[in-house]
Parts: structure tokens; C-alpha cells; sequence
């Protein structure tokens, strides 16, 4: 009798277990505490502008309605997305590029695309603007992928491997550059790198792509003399705090206010119309300020776990010799990771002032809503590992 009820309770713990394993709760988690983090750091951020009336009519909640609207129309999106097999990613990544690049192309359009601060990055669609740019970073991933896996064979020869996709990255460099937009530029092509290192592209071929895009992006930057001011004004913000070293010396002024633990939550200054963007680019160093050294680690930390998990979970998929989903999970890992620490470089004045958002925090719809899908591919890849690991057809 305790044999066969012990056998019982080993296999309920057993049946326990893998329900408990079809989802990764730890990256769920991670995101969850992401989102929630940039949404309430969104509405401390731009109080004050919006009781000013700088796009929030004197509503000082104003940007948090906006923002939170923007995470259940994402979290749906995401619920959506991870309903999709990643074969029917695969089997659509083509047309889904096809469809960014016209975006790409309609937004150059004057009648159609609208220009912010010097910028044609946008499409509006009357209540909210779309950011094309953002989507096609997934999109890009997706292409790179189907491309890499069906083209394995090749992936040593410069004509049949490596051509053809330099030909898309610079057509798709070229739309880009025309918004400006630059950062995107950046971001899309180390994704590209990273998913032909990871497939396995010729080392010589790498090493050469990679000694290109260095040129290419240095060249770029001295060819527009306000990327050049944007380069040389992040070394010495204190030459020029009222020029072209506004935004950084602000930036690190709310660093140094916020030390150990910050001034505390809302106590902000920078915040208060010295500091631009201090709810998109600059949001780090809100968090900074009121939060101080253990907010930002903890923002740190959190990203840290969802790149490190978005790597454990391609190299799953690839065990399992799932090489697609392998490369999709980890151009995600590289995409998140890449951008936010671009974005922290920037805050912290390690890099150059570039205009990218910190992925799932900033706010910005279209950023938002892209994250949110691509994370539910990734929770999707993850779901499949399991049930194939469990023994369920996928």
C-alpha cells in the first residue's frame, strides 16, 4: 500500500511538473517587471510636461493613459502573437519584410509620412503615430533567419551567401538613412551580423563584413556634421552644456543627483524641463535620479536575465535542431540587449546622444507593441522546446 501510494504522489509531482514547465515564468516575470517599471517611471517622467501642455492638453496623467493604452493593445498583440507557430513565421517572413520595406518607402512620402524634429519616421493614423522603422527590426530578424537557415551551404561563398543579403542590408540601409534614422540603421545591421555568425558564415567573410560596416558607419557619421557634434560633444558634454552637450550634461547631472538609492520616487529635477526626452530616450536617467545606483541595477539586472534567456532558449531550439526558431530567439536576445545597452551608453555619456528608446520601457507605441510580439515569439520557440522535450508535437 505505501509502495503504490507513493508511486501515486511521485507521479502527480511528475504531472505537476510539467505543467508547471510549459512556460519560462522567469522571463514572463523579467518583462512583467520591465513593463510595469517603465510605465510607472513614464507618468513621473512627463507630469510636468503634460500639466505644461506640451502634448498633453494641462492633463498630467496625460502620457500615462497614452502609455498604458499602448501596453493592453501590446499585451493582446503578444497574446495573439504567441498563438502563431513559429513555422508560420518562417513560412511568412519574406512578405512580412516586403511589407516593412514598403512602410520604409511610404514614409518618405511627404503626403503620407510625418516629420518630427527634423525626422520623416512616422505615419499617422489619426490617433497615434506608426513607427515602421520599429517593426521592421522584427521583421528583419525573421528574414535574416529563413535566410541564413536556407542558405547554410553557402554561407561560405561571397557570391551565392553573402551578396544577395548585403544587396537587401544596403537597400534597406538606403531607406533608413533617407528618414534619418540612424540608430535603427545601427541596431538592424548587428542584428544581421550576429544571425550570420551564429548560422555560421565564414569567419573571413565575417571578419570582412564586420571591418565594412566600421567603415561604412564612420564614414556616415562624417558625412552629416550633426552626427560629427553628436560624436565628439558626448567626450566633453562641459565644452558646449548649452549647445551640443545639453542633453548628456543634464543627464549625468540627474546620475549624480541620484547616488546610492535617488531622491525618491516623483522627486525628480531634470525632469522638470531641463532635461528633453526625460520620458523616451532620457528615462534612464530619470530612473537614476529618483531611483539612484540600485534602480538602475535593477534595470540592468532584469534586461540582463531576458537576453541571457533569450540565448538559453535558442540554444535549446537548436539542440533540437530547430535552426530557424534557434536564430530567431537569438537575434531577439541580441536586438533587446544591443538597443538598451545603447541606450544606457547614452545616458550614462559612454556613447554618442543617439535617439533610440530603452526597449520596453521608454514610451512609444510602436516600440511597445513590437517588443511585446517579439517577446511572445520568443515565449512561443521556448513553448515549443518544451513540448517537444515533454514529448508533444509542437
Amino acid at each position: 500500500m505505501q509502495t503504490a501510494r507513493k508511486a501515486m504522489i511521485y507521479q502527480t509531482s511528475i504531472g505537476q511538473k510539467k505543467a508547471v514547465s510549459h512556460f519560462d515564468h522567469s522571463l514572463i516575470w523579467s518583462s512583467v517587471l520591465l513593463l510595469g517599471l517603465g510605465l510607472v517611471m513614464v507618468y513621473s517622467a512627463s507630469i510636468a510636461i503634460a500639466e505644461a501642455g506640451q502634448d498633453g492638453n494641462g492633463d498630467p496623467a496625460h502620457f500615462l493613459i497614452r502609455h498604458g493604452i499602448y501596453l493592453a493593445v501590446s499585451l493582446l498583440a503578444g497574446l495573439l502573437a504567441f498563438q502563431v507557430p513559429t513555422g508560420y513565421w518562417e513560412k511568412y517572413s519574406f512578405h512580412l519584410f516586403f511589407v516593412g520595406a514598403i512602410l520604409l518607402v511610404l514614409v518618405l512620402v511627404p503626403s503620407i509620412g510625418r516629420e518630427v524634429n527634423g525626422s520623416r519616421r512616422w505615419i499617422s493614423l489619426l490617433v497615434v503615430n506608426f513607427q515602421p522603422s520599429e517593426f521592421m527590426k522584427l521583421f528583419v530578424i525573421l528574414y535574416a533567419a529563413r535566410y541564413t537557415v536556407r542558405r547554410a551551404a553557402y554561407l561560405n561563398s561571397f557570391r551565392k551567401g553573402f551578396l544577395p543579403m548585403l544587396v537587401v542590408m544596403l537597400g534597406l540601409g538606403s531607406l533608413l538613412l533617407l528618414e534619418p534614422d540612424f540608430g535603427a540603421f545601427v541596431v538592424i545591421t548587428a542584428v544581421v551580423m550576429a544571425i550570420l555568425f551564429l548560422g555560421g558564415i565564414g569567419l573571413k567573410l565575417f571578419a570582412g563584413l564586420a571591418g565594412f560596416v566600421v567603415a561604412s558607419l564612420l564614414a556616415l557619421i562624417w558625412m552629416e556634421p550633426y552626427r560629427m557634434q553628436r560624436f565628439f560633444g558626448f567626450m566633453d558634454p562641459w565644452d558646449d552644456p548649452y549647445g551640443k552637450g545639453y542633453q548628456l550634461s543634464h543627464a549625468l547631472i540627474a546620475f549624480g543627483r541620484g547616488e546610492w538609492l535617488g531622491v525618491g520616487l516623483g522627486g525628480s529635477v531634470e525632469k522638470l524641463f531641463y532635461l528633453p526626452e526625460a520620458h523616451t530616450d532620457f528615462l534612464l536617467a530619470v530612473i537614476a535620479e529618483e531611483l539612484g545606483f540600485a534602480g538602475v541595477l535593477t534595470v540592468i539586472a532584469l534586461f540582463g536575465w531576458v537576453v541571457l534567456r533569450a540565448f538559453v532558449i535558442g540554444r535549446q531550439a537548436a539542440i533540437r535542431e530547430r535552426a530557424f526558431s534557434a536564430l530567431v530567439a537569438h537575434g531577439i536576445g541580441v536586438w533587446i540587449g544591443f538597443q538598451a545597452l545603447i541606450n544606457m551608453g547614452v545616458n550614462m555619456g559612454v556613447l554618442p546622444t543617439k535617439g533610440l528608446t530603452l526597449p520596453l520601457m521608454s514610451f512609444g507605441g510602436s516600440s511597445i507593441l513590437v517588443s511585446c510580439i517579439a517577446l511572445a515569439v520568443l515565449l512561443r520557440i521556448d513553448w515549443e522546446n518544451r513540448q517537444l522535450m515533454n514529448g508533444y508535437a509542437a
